[in-house]
């Protein structure tokens, strides 16, 4: 006979948070988002700790190297896609980890020998306007000069003109030594109001750029996630067939952690995935695991090796893993149910295990319940689908502007190893649609008022960081009616422009 839950399959729309005490401590500047990404010992800190709880979430409509960047520099993480070859997903890793390093590899290189021509054409494709100039063209070539902007004006300069009549040559460089400290290299920056200093070896060969515009960056951006080496953070999305050759290239590219896609992750592929890394890496590369909604589901993966698990199955706004296939369970809980199995395995062994929670999250509170309820952090995908960064195109229908996106389950992701049951490679059927969402303009002005809102809620909760909230938090289920009654009703509303 099949086994049946008492509980009812809930979502974050039928709970409602309770105030608590709001002491003078309990102000929006004191909030703090931190949260562990990976497992960790009782009274030690986790390898990645976020600054805010956001992960994007491993779409190709959503984490592109673009979003990837712009989420780090805000305190989150993407996972980038793997539903693509192995190379372009490791060459997106990398563009990451370049972007940010305090020290940048050159990656706008070209001789003195070529021509105006070569620098435009350069500039347009990499988007750089410094151009390093080597003996070579290489990155790690003789240092003899360097192109910017103003070295040429291309209305009045012929195209043909030889890059060694107008760059700024080695003679007339600011330069730093490679061991020089990035602090010492900004100084020399500052003092010599320069925006770009190179650095160069004993034989003169460059090997890294530092920008005034990174300073300037990073105090714009004081949540920025970065590591020891000044890199930002970035994760990868692999899959339970070809990781063998996946996990290799992406770990070369300088991923910091990887994560395995699947709409359900209790399955053996997912335990051989997880032990094959861990016989291969150790605990040297970071791997998380799912999607699981029992406490079954979790304790499977984490005895298999994973450093976070994912809960959700069926509630992302573009799934349709439950129409489909009859599984799945509400977010909500699916959420408490894990987070149960969690705090259990914790007080068990003395390991803490984080939970993200995926999908089920339609307005900006339900992130604090989601929070509340046991999530260390939140994977998303509408939320970042919709703004400038994602890799999506921006449409006009009608009158209002919107982002294509579209789910890993659905015949245009052709993400056929997401929903891998072990038989011949093929999507049988979508778990997924193809849609648009509204756009919404620029990331860093959305994050801006989504975190304004969570730590407010946090405020009215009585508490000021996430495990505090776990702690204390008081939630209440609600009535349909109750529901209705939270909206604005027995009104006439103003039309809005």
């Amino acid at each position: 006979m099949a086994i049946y839950l008492n509980d009812v399959s809930r979502t974050f729309g039928e709970y409602l948070l309770i105030p608590g005490l709001t002491t003078k401590e309990c102000t929006p500047a004191n909030v703090s988002l931190k949260t562990p990404l990976v497992k960790y010992r009782a009274g030690e800190q986790a390898a990645i700790q976020l600054n805010i709880p956001f992960v994007s979430a491993i779409m190709q409509s959503v984490s592109g190297p673009e979003l990837a960047i712009e989420l780090a520099r805000n305190g989150g993480l993407s996972f980038i896609f793997g539903s693509q070859p192995i190379e372009s997903q490791a060459e997106m890793v990398r563009k990451v980890k370049k972007f940010k390093a305090g020290f940048v590899v050159s990656d706008s290189n070209l001789t003195p020998e070529d021509t105006l021509a070569d620098v435009i054409a350069l500039v347009k494709r990499t988007g750089h306007s410094t151009i390093g100039i080597t003996e070579d063209g290489t990155p790690n070539g003789k240092l003899l000069g360097i192109v910017t902007s103003r070295d040429y004006r291309i209305e009045k300069d012929a195209p043909e003109t030889k890059v060694k009549t107008f760059m700024t040559p080695f003679e007339k460089l600011f330069v730093g030594e490679l061991g020089i400290t990035l602090k010492e290299a900004n100084q020399i920056i500052w003092e010599h109001k320069l925006n770009t200093l190179p650095i160069i070896d004993k034989e003169q060969r460059l090997q890294y750029m530092v920008f005034r515009k990174d300073y300037d960056s990073h105090h714009e951006n004081p949540y920025e996630l970065s590591g020891k080496d000044k890199t930002l953070l970035v994760g990868a999305g692999i899959n339970t067939r070809d990781y063998k050759e996946r996990v290799p290239a992406l770990v070369e590219a300088g991923v910091d952690v990887v994560c395995i896609d699947s709409s359900d992750g209790y399955s053996e592929w997912q335990s051989d995935t997880l032990r094959w890394i861990r016989e291969t890496y150790g605990d040297k590369l970071l791997v998380g695991a799912g999607n699981v909604v029992d406490q079954e589901g979790f304790n499977y993966l984490v005895e298999a090796g994973a450093d976070f698990i994912k809960v959700g199955i069926g509630g992302g706004s573009i799934c349709i893993t439950r129409e489909q296939k009859g599984i799945g369970r509400g977010q909500a809980t699916a959420l408490i149910d894990v987070a149960r199995a969690r705090d259990e395995y914790f007080q068990k062994t003395g390991i803490y295990i984080p939970i993200c929670s995926d999908g089920g999250l339609v307005h900006d509170y339900h992130m604090v319940l989601a929070l509340a309820m046991g999530a260390d952090f939140l994977m998303m995908g509408r939320y970042f689908a919709r703004f400038d960064e994602s890799p999506t195109k921006k449409l006009k229908i009608g009158n209002n502007f919107v982002k294509e996106y579209w789910g890993e389950g659905s015949n245009r992701a052709k993400n056929w190893q997401r929903y891998d049951m072990g038989g011949n490679e093929a999507l049988k059927f979508e778990e997924g649609v193809d849609s648009y969402v509204p756009y919404a303009g620029k990331m860093k002005d959305n994050l801006v008022s989504t975190l304004s809102k969570i730590k407010a809620t946090m405020c009215s909760c009585g508490a000021i960081t996430i495990e505090q909230l776990q702690k204390t938090a008081k939630i209440t289920l609600v009535s349909s009616t109750s529901i209705v009654e939270g909206g604005a009703h027995d009104v006439i509303l103003k039309e809005q422009n």
